[in-house]
């Protein structure tokens, strides 16, 4: 059993949540039960989506479950394996719809069906190709009632990067930034070491963790030589992220940090790009280039999806965190912002993309504001996304 996820990293749906009509009270507690289980496994599930699924008669659960980890068991026949007996005629709380389809493991719903459920309340449907409706429809065809769209919101935001990449091809998008109060991540010198506080820091191994790939490039490891691997203070289970660099003429050196033994890594290069003999044998692949300075985000993006990614934490200078602003790839920006001010000519957050007119500006929202150490942590979004 893998230990719950930090409150602190913990990213709730925005606003209030909004009651599903022809659901009771407790069909809603036992699903918002349902949605905490499916988070212990933010670290490990993936690529996986997060799934919790309980099982009770009436106010009673009988059984609990949720997916730890891609190639073991799923939510649901955990679930069934707690109740035994006790799931003939329950109700399964499932915060997304149960597969269908022989995978890594059995399909779900037929052991669902096998166990005699009255009724099955599923929070949102599941888009992979492979289970779309087909999880629902079996459930139904087996004379199961079954209800959808509980809690909906709140499930599909706890999986926005599994939907992100089933849907749009592409992994959720997180830049994690840390910000004097006027707006510069460094000095003029390109001094950054630390701006922001401990606390901060240990903050940011929790994204690490719930994310699939950590996003950098080559000129931060020329700079800071960063581990980027997850450091985490206490006893959590995770899944080491791939680390991604995008390098378009291999120029990073050898003994770099990011090409230890500590976590996978992935070199994105230039076509055509000399491969030194150090880097031969190591993960890398050839991505399109813009202007021959800045490789194709989107084709980037692309790529990490392919491989199963569903949600990427950039670390990286103001040229990517442009890029990616510029291209419209920022799903999410996690913002630390300190109380300390560098001065006019320090390094600013993004690069490349500027507005010359208030209409041109790009407008985002405060999704969460918190207080860590003594820094203010900010989740934005870019508006009407």
């Amino acid at each position: 059993m893998t230990a719950s996820p930090n409150p602190e990293s913990r990213v709730p749906s925005p606003g209030s949540p909004v009651p599903s009509p022809g659901f009771s009270a407790s069909d809603h507690a036992l699903m918002a039960r349902a949605l905490q289980l499916a988070e212990r496994g933010a670290y490990t599930a993936r690529p996986n989506p997060m799934v919790g699924c309980v099982i009770a008669h009436g106010d009673e659960v009988v059984g609990e479950g949720w997916h730890v980890r891609a190639g073991e068991p799923h939510a649901e026949p955990l679930a069934l394996a707690a109740a035994g007996e006790r799931a003939k005629g329950a109700t399964a709380y499932v915060t997304l719809e149960p597969c269908a389809h022989e995978g890594r493991t059995p399909p779900c719903a037929p052991q669902l069906i096998a166990a005699g459920l009255a009724r099955v309340v599923v929070a949102c449907g599941d888009p992979f190709p492979q289970v779309a409706g087909q999880g629902i429809a079996a459930l139904q065809a087996a004379g199961i009632a079954v209800q959808t769209g509980l809690l909906e919101t709140q499930a599909r935001e706890l999986n926005r990067g599994f939907f992100s990449r089933i849907q749009r091809g592409r992994p959720w998008v997180r830049v994690k930034l840390a910000t004097s109060l006027d707006g510069r991540t460094a000095l003029a010198s390109g001094e950054s070491k630390w701006i922001s506080s401990h606390a901060s820091r240990l903050d940011v191994q929790r994204w690490r963790a719930r994310s699939g790939a950590l996003l950098t490039a080559s000129g931060t490891v020329l700079k800071d030589d960063p581990q980027l691997t997850v450091r985490m203070d206490d006893d959590a289970a995770f899944a080491p992220p791939l680390r991604v660099v995008l390098d378009p003429g291999l120029a990073i050196p050898e003994g770099s940090k990011v090409l230890d033994a500590n976590a996978p890594t992935l070199l994105l290069h230039a076509p055509g790009a000399r491969v030194p003999q150090y880097l031969r044998g190591r993960d890398h692949a050839p991505i399109p280039a813009e202007g021959g300075i800045l490789l194709d985000l989107q084709a980037v993006l692309q790529l990490l999806a392919q491989r199963g990614i569903n949600e990427v934490l950039t670390e990286a200078g103001a040229t990517v965190c442009g890029g990616l602003l510029k291209a419209g790839l920022v799903d999410e920006l996690l913002l630390y912002v300190v109380p300390v001010l560098l001065g006019a000519h320090g390094k600013p957050l993004f690069d490349g993309w500027d507005a010359a007119t208030m209409a041109q500006r790009f407008d985002m929202e405060i999704v969460e504001a918190r207080r860590v150490g003594t820094d203010l942590r900010l989740l934005l979004r870019p508006k009407g996304r």
